[in-house]
């Protein structure tokens, strides 16, 4: 196995949107690319990494390889990226290792120890939504910042008309209309009226990689999982967060 990216800094942000969610996993080298799919330890959300052979400057890989790693020290590593390096990734099976190198003003190499993981498929939930809007992350972005004032909660709804961000609780409201005219608004589809509420804290993790223009996919379905997608660099991103029931009266 031999990849090398022409930039670095796009392979740590993939590997930040995973390990703010996942402390360990397994990343499978296929011909065609990479893939990574698992859910956090508390089971409510999940992610789905995906990172075409076209996404790399050069990419060598014969048959399929099952690769366990620790996330966290991963994201540790990638975090030594300079803005101007590439990253070249091989690995070392007699040692167990990926190697780590950046190259650019110098080159600097890394031996990141394999883990003994169990990969177990993971099927996506399978879900018709009923609203898929995209826009800038930054704006779903800014309404969670916004609902944290008062709520670690937010409720989605969705119309033919807009998308509301709402919280609520003892200290107050806070709500973000985002109508299907809005500039900025990429793409509206609403086929039936939706809502949901979710744990901000882990929305706001899951944007946490995304940069302020890239554009954001949301998917919802009343009481259904969420489905946050987007792009980082030449890579896909997907997200899939269970909902919180909302208690009537």
């Amino acid at each position: 196995m031999n990849l090398e990216l022409a930039n670095a800094a796009d392979f740590k942000r993939c590997m930040d949107a995973i390990s703010v969610l996942i402390d360990e996993a397994v990343l499978f080298v296929k011909p065609e690319g990479l893939e990574l799919k698992a859910t956090d330890p508390s089971q409510i959300s999940m992610v789905d990494f995906s990172f075409p052979k076209s996404g790399f400057k050069h990419y060598e890989v014969s048959g399929e390889l099952s690769i366990g790693l620790d996330l966290n020290y991963l994201s540790q590593v990638m975090a030594r990226a300079k803005s101007s390096d590439s990253l070249q990734l091989s690995l070392n099976e007699q040692k167990n290792v990926l190697q780590v190198v950046f190259a650019g003003d110098s080159r600097r190499s890394f031996r990141v120890p394999l883990m003994d993981i169990v990969g177990a498929k993971i099927p996506s939930p399978r879900i018709e939504f009923d609203a898929v809007i995209s826009m800038p992350a930054e704006l779903m972005a800014d309404a969670l910042k916004d609902a944290a004032l008062v709520s670690t909660h937010i409720t989605l709804v969705a119309d033919p008309q807009q998308l509301n961000v709402l919280a609520s609780s003892s200290k107050g409201s806070v709500e973000n209309t985002y109508a299907r005219t809005q500039k900025g608004v990429k793409s509206f589809e609403v086929k039936n009226s939706a809502r949901a509420m979710f744990p901000s804290d882990y929305l706001q993790d899951m944007l946490k990689a995304a940069g302020a223009q890239s554009e954001l996919t949301i998917s919802l379905k009343s009481d259904a999982p969420l489905r946050l997608d987007y792009s980082v660099g030449g890579a896909r991103i997907t997200y899939f967060l269970a909902p919180r029931i909302e208690s009537e009266g």
